[in-house]
């Protein structure tokens, strides 16, 4: 699933990134690689951002960028 579909504050693994390359490179540099853990904290009323933990740091990402992160 993607994490766009995962539970509030619920841990998932990573399992790949499916989207843009460029996009992609980015959530990597950002530490969002293949088996790391993260959970959703925090989603807005109108669900954009989506803020996530990862690896101790909070990152705000938008829904588009969510769909593209593919968890387990």
């Amino acid at each position: 699933m993607s994490l766009l579909e995962a539970p509030l504050n619920e841990w998932f693994r990573v399992e790949c990134l499916d989207g843009p390359d460029e996009e992609c490179r980015r959530l990597l540099d950002l530490g969002i690689t293949p088996g790391e853990a993260l959970a959703i904290v925090q989603s807005v009323p109108l669900g954009d951002p989506l803020v996530v933990l990862v690896r101790g740091a909070r990152l705000a990402l938008r829904r588009r960028e969510a769909a593209w992160i593919r968890v387990q």
